[in-house]
Protein backbone atom coordinates (compact mmCIF):
# COMPACT_ATOMS: atom_id res chain seq x y z
CA UNK A 1 0.00 0.00 0.00
CA UNK A 2 1.18 3.41 -0.96
CA UNK A 3 0.12 6.92 -0.05
CA UNK A 4 0.39 10.03 -2.04
CA UNK A 5 -0.69 13.27 -1.70
CA UNK A 6 -1.64 16.40 -4.40
CA UNK A 7 -0.80 20.11 -3.09
CA UNK A 8 -4.23 20.80 -2.06
CA UNK A 9 -4.29 19.99 1.52
CA UNK A 10 -1.10 18.94 2.56
CA UNK A 11 -1.55 18.69 6.58
CA UNK A 12 -4.53 16.32 6.28
CA UNK A 13 -2.19 13.97 3.89
CA UNK A 14 0.51 14.51 7.01
CA UNK A 15 -1.48 13.52 9.51
CA UNK A 16 -3.38 10.63 8.19
CA UNK A 17 0.27 9.88 7.21
CA UNK A 18 1.45 9.43 10.22
CA UNK A 19 -1.72 7.87 11.58
CA UNK A 20 -1.09 4.43 9.19
CA UNK A 21 2.63 5.20 10.41
CA UNK A 22 4.05 5.13 6.84
CA UNK A 23 5.70 8.02 4.60
CA UNK A 24 3.74 10.18 1.31
CA UNK A 25 5.20 8.51 -1.63
CA UNK A 26 7.98 10.95 -3.16
CA UNK A 27 6.45 12.38 -6.29
CA UNK A 28 6.93 16.04 -7.80
CA UNK A 29 3.96 17.99 -9.05
CA UNK A 30 4.09 21.48 -10.01
CA UNK A 31 3.68 24.14 -12.76
CA UNK A 32 5.42 24.72 -16.01
CA UNK A 33 5.99 28.24 -16.72
CA UNK A 34 1.94 28.74 -18.10
CA UNK A 35 0.60 26.94 -15.43
CA UNK A 36 0.65 23.17 -17.17
CA UNK A 37 0.49 20.66 -14.54
CA UNK A 38 3.28 17.95 -14.28
CA UNK A 39 3.54 15.04 -11.89
CA UNK A 40 6.80 12.66 -11.64
CA UNK A 41 6.56 9.82 -9.37
CA UNK A 42 9.85 9.17 -7.69
CA UNK A 43 9.04 5.76 -6.60
CA UNK A 44 8.08 2.31 -8.00
CA UNK A 45 4.49 2.02 -8.04
CA UNK A 46 4.03 -1.10 -9.80
CA UNK A 47 1.45 -3.54 -8.70
CA UNK A 48 0.90 -1.24 -5.63
CA UNK A 49 -2.35 -0.36 -3.80
CA UNK A 50 -2.19 3.71 -4.12
CA UNK A 51 -4.65 6.21 -2.42
CA UNK A 52 -4.46 9.58 -3.95
CA UNK A 53 -5.82 12.43 -1.25
CA UNK A 54 -6.99 15.46 -2.78
CA UNK A 55 -9.86 17.91 -1.71
CA UNK A 56 -10.82 19.86 -5.03
CA UNK A 57 -11.01 22.88 -3.47
CA UNK A 58 -10.39 26.28 -4.22
CA UNK A 59 -8.93 26.82 -6.64
CA UNK A 60 -10.89 24.09 -7.74
CA UNK A 61 -10.35 23.81 -11.45
CA UNK A 62 -6.49 23.58 -10.92
CA UNK A 63 -6.78 20.95 -7.76
CA UNK A 64 -9.14 18.50 -9.72
CA UNK A 65 -6.86 18.63 -12.63
CA UNK A 66 -3.58 17.78 -10.64
CA UNK A 67 -5.96 15.22 -9.15
CA UNK A 68 -6.57 13.58 -12.41
CA UNK A 69 -3.30 14.01 -13.55
CA UNK A 70 -2.06 11.89 -10.71
CA UNK A 71 -4.13 9.14 -11.38
CA UNK A 72 -2.93 9.20 -14.82
CA UNK A 73 0.51 8.80 -14.22
CA UNK A 74 -0.26 6.07 -11.40
CA UNK A 75 -2.21 4.09 -14.13
CA UNK A 76 0.53 4.49 -16.47
CA UNK A 77 3.44 3.15 -13.51
CA UNK A 78 1.25 0.03 -13.50
CA UNK A 79 -0.28 0.32 -10.05
CA UNK A 80 -2.80 -2.43 -9.37
CA UNK A 81 -5.57 -0.25 -7.55
CA UNK A 82 -6.14 3.42 -7.41
CA UNK A 83 -8.36 4.72 -5.02
CA UNK A 84 -9.06 8.76 -4.99
CA UNK A 85 -9.28 10.07 -1.50
CA UNK A 86 -11.21 13.47 -1.83
CA UNK A 87 -11.69 14.66 1.80
CA UNK A 88 -14.11 17.19 -0.16
CA UNK A 89 -15.28 16.83 -3.37
CA UNK A 90 -15.73 20.11 -5.09
CA UNK A 91 -18.34 20.43 -7.64
CA UNK A 92 -21.12 18.37 -5.52
CA UNK A 93 -23.57 21.38 -5.11
CA UNK A 94 -24.15 20.88 -9.06
CA UNK A 95 -25.77 17.44 -8.65
CA UNK A 96 -29.09 18.19 -10.33
CA UNK A 97 -30.49 20.33 -13.36
CA UNK A 98 -32.48 23.13 -11.31
CA UNK A 99 -33.44 25.33 -14.28
CA UNK A 100 -33.48 24.75 -18.24
CA UNK A 101 -30.10 24.32 -20.04
CA UNK A 102 -27.99 23.72 -17.00
CA UNK A 103 -25.13 20.68 -16.35
CA UNK A 104 -24.98 18.69 -13.38
CA UNK A 105 -21.36 18.60 -13.20
CA UNK A 106 -20.88 16.60 -10.52
CA UNK A 107 -21.65 13.34 -12.90
CA UNK A 108 -19.12 14.83 -15.18
CA UNK A 109 -16.40 15.25 -12.64
CA UNK A 110 -17.21 11.48 -11.70
CA UNK A 111 -16.78 10.38 -15.22
CA UNK A 112 -13.34 12.61 -15.55
CA UNK A 113 -12.12 10.69 -12.09
CA UNK A 114 -13.65 7.40 -13.39
CA UNK A 115 -11.68 7.61 -17.13
CA UNK A 116 -8.57 9.12 -15.64
CA UNK A 117 -8.34 5.66 -13.86
CA UNK A 118 -9.50 5.37 -10.66
CA UNK A 119 -10.35 2.05 -9.89
CA UNK A 120 -12.21 3.13 -6.10
CA UNK A 121 -13.46 6.94 -4.52
CA UNK A 122 -13.22 7.23 -1.05
CA UNK A 123 -14.95 10.72 0.31
CA UNK A 124 -16.86 12.31 3.07
CA UNK A 125 -20.03 13.65 3.65
CA UNK A 126 -20.94 13.80 -0.33
CA UNK A 127 -23.30 16.60 -0.47
CA UNK A 128 -26.02 14.38 -1.70
CA UNK A 129 -26.06 10.60 -1.07
CA UNK A 130 -26.77 10.19 -5.05
CA UNK A 131 -23.69 11.27 -6.09
CA UNK A 132 -22.38 8.20 -5.30
CA UNK A 133 -24.65 7.05 -7.74
CA UNK A 134 -22.86 8.86 -10.45
CA UNK A 135 -19.64 6.76 -10.23
CA UNK A 136 -19.34 3.54 -11.78
CA UNK A 137 -16.88 2.48 -9.47
CA UNK A 138 -16.91 1.35 -5.76
CA UNK A 139 -17.51 4.90 -3.68
CA UNK A 140 -17.27 4.67 0.25
CA UNK A 141 -19.07 7.84 1.86
CA UNK A 142 -17.50 8.80 5.36
CA UNK A 143 -19.75 10.72 7.54
CA UNK A 144 -18.17 13.33 9.90
CA UNK A 145 -20.86 12.99 12.80
CA UNK A 146 -19.16 10.73 15.60
CA UNK A 147 -16.23 12.58 14.88
CA UNK A 148 -18.56 15.70 15.36
CA UNK A 149 -20.63 14.37 18.46
CA UNK A 150 -17.30 13.19 20.00
CA UNK A 151 -16.13 16.98 20.14
CA UNK A 152 -19.96 18.23 21.55
CA UNK A 153 -20.47 15.27 24.04
CA UNK A 154 -16.64 16.90 25.66
CA UNK A 155 -17.03 20.25 25.53
CA UNK A 156 -21.20 20.97 25.88
CA UNK A 157 -21.92 18.26 28.22
CA UNK A 158 -24.67 19.29 30.38
CA UNK A 159 -26.35 21.52 27.83
CA UNK A 160 -29.56 21.32 27.20
CA UNK A 161 -29.08 20.64 23.21
CA UNK A 162 -30.99 20.70 20.23
CA UNK A 163 -30.01 19.75 16.97
CA UNK A 164 -30.86 22.28 14.29
CA UNK A 165 -30.94 22.05 10.62
CA UNK A 166 -30.71 25.07 8.62
CA UNK A 167 -32.89 24.16 5.77
CA UNK A 168 -35.11 21.27 5.52
CA UNK A 169 -32.61 19.66 2.84
CA UNK A 170 -30.17 19.03 5.60
CA UNK A 171 -32.80 17.28 7.81
CA UNK A 172 -31.63 13.52 7.57
CA UNK A 173 -28.07 14.74 8.83
CA UNK A 174 -29.22 17.06 11.70
CA UNK A 175 -31.45 13.89 12.61
CA UNK A 176 -28.25 11.43 12.62
CA UNK A 177 -26.26 13.71 14.91
CA UNK A 178 -29.74 14.25 17.37
CA UNK A 179 -29.15 10.48 17.36
CA UNK A 180 -25.88 10.53 18.69
CA UNK A 181 -26.16 13.07 21.06
CA UNK A 182 -28.65 10.93 23.35
CA UNK A 183 -31.82 11.34 20.56
CA UNK A 184 -31.40 15.00 21.07
CA UNK A 185 -34.96 16.98 20.15
CA UNK A 186 -34.56 18.63 16.69
CA UNK A 187 -35.36 21.57 15.48
CA UNK A 188 -35.52 22.86 11.76
CA UNK A 189 -35.18 26.25 9.92
CA UNK A 190 -37.34 27.01 7.18
CA UNK A 191 -35.57 29.74 5.02
CA UNK A 192 -36.27 31.24 1.68
CA UNK A 193 -33.55 31.40 -0.97
CA UNK A 194 -34.20 34.23 -3.38
CA UNK A 195 -30.82 33.81 -5.33
CA UNK A 196 -28.17 32.03 -4.95
CA UNK A 197 -25.75 32.89 -2.45
CA UNK A 198 -28.30 34.77 -0.18
CA UNK A 199 -30.93 33.86 1.61
CA UNK A 200 -33.77 34.84 4.23
CA UNK A 201 -34.98 33.00 7.58
CA UNK A 202 -38.23 32.90 7.33
CA UNK A 203 -39.51 30.74 10.61
CA UNK A 204 -38.38 28.47 13.23
CA UNK A 205 -39.59 24.81 13.24
CA UNK A 206 -39.28 23.78 16.79
CA UNK A 207 -39.30 24.92 20.70
CA UNK A 208 -35.65 26.08 21.08
CA UNK A 209 -36.39 28.60 23.87
CA UNK A 210 -33.71 27.96 26.39
CA UNK A 211 -32.10 25.55 24.99
CA UNK A 212 -28.13 24.90 23.34
CA UNK A 213 -28.50 25.31 19.75
CA UNK A 214 -26.43 22.83 17.50
CA UNK A 215 -26.48 24.31 13.81
CA UNK A 216 -25.06 20.74 11.51
CA UNK A 217 -24.77 21.33 7.46
CA UNK A 218 -22.19 19.70 5.54
CA UNK A 219 -21.07 22.56 3.55
CA UNK A 220 -20.26 26.57 4.84
CA UNK A 221 -19.52 28.97 1.66
CA UNK A 222 -20.44 32.53 2.22
CA UNK A 223 -21.62 31.73 5.63
CA UNK A 224 -25.11 33.55 5.22
CA UNK A 225 -27.46 30.81 5.88
CA UNK A 226 -25.40 29.82 9.40
CA UNK A 227 -25.39 33.84 10.13
CA UNK A 228 -28.98 34.50 9.57
CA UNK A 229 -29.66 31.22 10.97
CA UNK A 230 -28.50 31.73 14.23
CA UNK A 231 -29.77 35.25 14.58
CA UNK A 232 -33.29 33.99 14.08
CA UNK A 233 -32.37 30.76 16.62
CA UNK A 234 -31.13 33.85 19.41
CA UNK A 235 -34.36 35.56 18.20
CA UNK A 236 -36.71 32.77 19.51
CA UNK A 237 -35.23 32.83 22.93
CA UNK A 238 -31.93 30.31 22.68
CA UNK A 239 -29.57 29.74 25.01
CA UNK A 240 -26.37 29.73 22.49
CA UNK A 241 -26.09 28.80 19.17
CA UNK A 242 -22.57 26.67 17.90
CA UNK A 243 -22.05 25.38 14.25
CA UNK A 244 -20.49 22.44 12.84
CA UNK A 245 -19.75 22.01 9.36
CA UNK A 246 -17.56 19.45 7.63
CA UNK A 247 -16.44 21.15 4.87
CA UNK A 248 -15.79 24.97 5.27
CA UNK A 249 -15.46 26.96 1.66
CA UNK A 250 -15.76 30.03 3.95
CA UNK A 251 -15.40 31.98 0.25
CA UNK A 252 -15.51 35.98 0.23
CA UNK A 253 -16.08 37.28 3.46
CA UNK A 254 -17.67 34.41 5.44
CA UNK A 255 -14.92 34.61 8.40
CA UNK A 256 -15.51 38.29 9.43
CA UNK A 257 -19.45 37.27 8.93
CA UNK A 258 -19.27 34.75 11.11
CA UNK A 259 -16.92 36.82 14.05
CA UNK A 260 -19.81 39.37 13.61
CA UNK A 261 -22.80 36.95 13.69
CA UNK A 262 -24.52 35.29 16.89
CA UNK A 263 -22.60 32.22 16.23
CA UNK A 264 -20.38 31.24 19.57
CA UNK A 265 -18.30 29.15 17.22
CA UNK A 266 -18.16 27.78 13.79
CA UNK A 267 -16.71 24.12 13.94
CA UNK A 268 -15.43 22.63 10.63
CA UNK A 269 -12.81 19.66 10.22
CA UNK A 270 -9.74 19.92 8.12
CA UNK A 271 -10.94 18.32 5.09
CA UNK A 272 -10.06 21.88 3.16
CA UNK A 273 -6.90 23.52 3.95
CA UNK A 274 -7.79 26.77 4.71
CA UNK A 275 -5.44 27.18 7.41
CA UNK A 276 -4.08 30.43 7.14
CA UNK A 277 -8.32 31.78 6.68
CA UNK A 278 -9.05 30.07 10.22
CA UNK A 279 -6.15 31.42 11.88
CA UNK A 280 -7.86 35.12 11.28
CA UNK A 281 -10.96 33.94 12.29
CA UNK A 282 -11.87 34.48 16.63
CA UNK A 283 -14.77 31.70 16.58
CA UNK A 284 -13.58 29.06 13.68
CA UNK A 285 -11.42 26.24 14.61
CA UNK A 286 -10.57 22.83 12.99
CA UNK A 287 -11.81 19.51 14.05
CA UNK A 288 -9.46 17.00 12.32
CA UNK A 289 -10.43 14.25 10.43
CA UNK A 290 -7.39 12.50 9.68
CA UNK A 291 -8.01 9.33 11.95
CA UNK A 292 -11.56 8.95 10.56
CA UNK A 293 -10.02 8.79 7.39
CA UNK A 294 -7.07 6.66 7.54
CA UNK A 295 -8.91 4.42 9.33
CA UNK A 296 -11.26 4.17 6.05
CA UNK A 297 -8.19 3.86 3.73
CA UNK A 298 -6.50 0.90 6.70
CA UNK A 299 -9.89 -0.98 5.99
CA UNK A 300 -10.23 -0.64 2.33
CA UNK A 301 -6.73 -2.04 1.87
CA UNK A 302 -7.27 -4.71 4.56
CA UNK A 303 -10.18 -5.93 2.18
CA UNK A 304 -12.41 -5.25 5.83
CA UNK A 305 -15.70 -3.23 6.77
CA UNK A 306 -15.93 0.24 5.96
CA UNK A 307 -19.52 0.97 7.13
CA UNK A 308 -19.20 -0.46 10.56
CA UNK A 309 -16.86 2.43 11.19
CA UNK A 310 -20.66 3.84 12.19
CA UNK A 311 -21.77 0.99 13.57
Amino acid sequence: MKLMAGNSNLPLASAIAGYLEMPLTRANVRRFADEEIFVEILENVRGEDVFVLQSTSYPANDNLMELLIMIDALRRASAKRITAVLPYFGYARQDRKPGPRTPISAKLVANLITTAGANRVLSADLHAGQIQGFFDIPTDNLFAAPVMSSDIQTRFSGKQWMVVSPDVGGVVRARALAKRLDNAPLAIVDKRRERAGESEVMNIIGHVEGRFCILIDDIVDSAGTLCNAAAALKAAGAEDVVAYCTHGVLSGGAVARVDASALSELVITDSIGNHAVIAESAKTRHLTIAPLLAEAIKRIADESSVSSLFD
